[in-house]
């Protein structure tokens, strides 16, 4: 059986141009290798899975290539990566940097990538300042981290510092979807939009996620196929529940929150997914906050429709209800009680107001 390569590493951008979102520090990393204005010295710092360790590796090929270096040619041998995670002792950096001080065979630097660290001890930093100040004119070193809290301030000083960002859920998806064409796999919009929300930013989450669904659907990924894998609530039910809320049929509300309860869904996320759905209606109603809006274009048309049948002054109402309903969750005696007596106020919102027009009603 032919080995299975995850989609993270089968992937993984090879130039500066390939990286996902990300365009600020490649286009300053590349600005600096052409100008010949590279940092010795520089610290990566960003979420999980945005592109860190990529783009240190990517960096350690571009700076070893001239005119006379093949495309494909890797300079395996100028590149060295350290995990602090696990060779974070004195002895360790003194392994390092006696490494340091021999020139290079190959190429014109030597490049070492030292991730998470963070996780070196205040020993081995203070052993590593000295070489990181002033290192050896064909070393550069690039360290990596998720916290870079937890560095000590003259390590972050010696270092000229890069912070990558999430990457936005539209850049997310756009890559998914080129990964899905390559891999011969047919995928809705929708499919990917929900992926890429579940990644909360992290491309290599994302392409984990996609390879778990894969393997769940087949060559076809719809919607469904992904909510039920991820153990994702369907936005559908949202729309349900609010159509309800907005008709102050308190009995059939109630009964939609049981049926998300028996397919195994917790309450607190329901009430969480809720708040966000009255606030993705909220931005529909107003042009200029429109782009606030991460959705599939499938479900844009649905969140437009239900936005023309709220009012501004309920969603916001609604939204407060909810948050609170969130914030008293965990401490609650009986959640179950304390989400059903909200969506009850909910229900209710539109009753006050259909009173006050109709006072002779009752």
């Amino acid at each position: 059986m032919e080995q299975f390569i995850v989609s993270a590493r089968k992937y993984r951008p090879t130039t500066f141009k390939d990286v996902v979102g990300q365009q600020a520090i490649t286009n300053t990393l590349e600005n600096a290798i052409s100008n010949n204005q590279l940092a010795q010295a520089l610290l990566f710092t960003g979420p999980r899975g945005v592109g860190k360790t990529t783009c240190a590796r990517i960096l350690a090929k571009r700076i070893n290539q001239d005119a006379a270096s093949k495309g494909d040619e890797d300079f395996a041998f100028n590149i060295f990566e350290l995990d602090a995670a696990s060779n974070n002792s004195v002895d360790d950096i003194r392994n390092l940097i006696e490494q340091v001080r021999i020139p290079p065979q190959v190429g014109n630097y030597k490049v070492y990538i030292i991730d998470e660290v963070h996780m070196l001890s205040t020993q081995a930093f203070n052993a590593f300042l000295k070489t990181l100040e002033e290192p050896p004119k064909h070393a550069i070193f690039i360290l990596a981290t998720t916290e870079k809290h937890k560095i000590i301030p003259t390590i972050l000083s010696r270092c000229q510092i890069f912070d990558f960002k999430r990457i936005g859920v539209q850049d997310i998806k756009s890559h998914l979807a080129e990964v899905a064409k390559a891999e011969g796999i047919e995928a809705d919009d929708d499919a990917l939009h929900i992926i890429a929300q579940k990644a909360d930013g992290a491309l290599r989450d994302s392409l984990s996620i996609f390879d778990r669904v894969v393997s769940f659907s087949g060559k076809k990924l719809t919607r469904e196929a992904v909510t039920e894998n991820l153990n994702v609530l369907d936005y559908t039910w949202y729309f349900k529940i609010t159509d309800f809320l907005l008709q102050n049929d308190i009995p059939q509300v109630l009964m939609c929150y049981n049926q998300i309860l028996s397919k195994g869904f917790d309450g607190h996320h329901f009430i969480m997914g809720l708040a966000s759905h009255f606030r993705d209606l909220l931005v529909c109603q107003n042009p200029s906050t429109i782009e606030l809006l991460e959705v599939g274009e499938q479900v844009k048309a649905l969140y437009f429709d239900q936005a023309k049948k709220t009012s501004q002054q309920f969603l916001i109402e609604a939204i407060n209800l909810a948050n609170d309903c969130d914030l008293k969750y965990k401490s609650s005696q009986n959640q179950r009680l304390l989400v059903e007596l909200c969506l009850m106020k909910l229900a209710s919102l539109t009753f006050k107001d259909e009173k006050k027009k109709n006072p002779l009603t009752a």
